[in-house]
């Protein structure tokens, strides 16, 4: 089967990419062996290392199951927060209103240029200026403002280009029949649009989800990231902590975008999507360049 943009290999084409596979695979191989080796000359794969996450429960009650729901709660919290404000900042970015459109265009813009570390540090700072929040609950406010602050503006372009995706003869036709510009977005373009930007916005909630440990390696955050300094100083066995630390980083976020894939599967053979995804990486797009596009299945 071949589209525009990809051809069916024949049998060269075939043969090389499993040859390709091949060679992919032996070097894969060839660099575990080589970190294991490693591991083994540090007396990083003794048993007494690995065997506290199977036989001592504690570690799990006390430090990584904690740590987890703080990630969690952080994550949920910024997501819940940041997908209706960007919603908002994306429609209000195709005002026809000057005045609308370019002060949110900056705000968007602006947010989207800088890293959302820095944006973590900033908001600690204020709140520890402004001396509102408990020194408890200060690390979890930073961090949701943060990522509120970035993401927010992600999704609001990820709003933007998914609205954009549509084809100019639906507007057209809102207008025929006299609907004004508010009723024909919020009738009309936004519900068509979110089968063009659902993948690429539950991607984006990944990218919360993993950015929370961020606040714990710098702001102190009791996350599930920061339960490694707590765990290795008891335990003596930092490698085996962060490798089960980034296997529940793994099923969580392999959980989301699973999601990811079932509700893209589901929206490109849904009879009331346009055909047009969103791509996930219109996040990535610098923040004085080009708004992402959609892409055709």
């Amino acid at each position: 089967m071949s589209s525009v943009l990809y051809d069916t290999p024949g049998p060269k084409a075939k043969a090389r990419n499993w040859i390709y596979t091949g060679i992919f695979l032996v070097l894969l191989g060839l660099c575990l062996w080589w970190v294991l080796s490693i591991m083994g000359e540090k007396n990083q794969l003794e048993a007494d290392k690995w065997t506290p996450f199977v036989t001592d429960s504690q570690i799990w009650t006390t430090y990584l199951l904690p740590g987890l729901g703080e990630t969690l709660k952080a994550g949920v919290i910024a997501m819940v927060i940041a997908l209706p404000l960007g919603a908002l900042l994306g429609i209000a970015r195709l005002s026809d209103h000057a005045w609308v459109r370019v002060p949110v265009g900056a705000v968007v813009e602006f947010f989207r240029a800088i890293p959302v570390l820095m944006l973590m540090i900033f908001s600690s700072a204020l709140y520890v200026m402004l001396g509102t929040v408990s020194s408890d609950l200060r690390p979890l406010y930073a961090v949701v403002t943060g990522l509120v602050l970035y993401n927010a503006s992600v999704i609001a372009e990820i709003v933007r280009a998914g609205i954009l995706t549509l084809p100019r003869g639906q507007t057209d036709a809102a207008k025929a029949i006299g609907m004004r510009k508010g009723q024909t977005m919020v009738y009309v373009l936004v519900p068509q649009a979110v089968t063009a930007m659902l993948p690429a916005l539950v991607s984006q909630l990944v990218v919360i989800l993993k950015d929370t440990a961020l606040g714990g390696a710098v702001l102190g955050f009791a996350d599930l990231m920061s339960m490694n300094r707590q765990i290795s100083a008891n335990y003596s066995n930092t490698i085996a902590t962060m490798v089960v630390i980034a296997l529940i980083y793994i099923a969580v976020n392999f959980a989301l975008t699973g999601l990811a894939s079932f509700l893209e599967k589901r929206l490109r053979t849904s009879k009331k999507g346009t055909g047009a995804v969103v791509e996930a990486d219109v996040a990535e797009v610098d923040a004085g360049g080009a708004t992402g596009v959609g892409k055709a299945p």
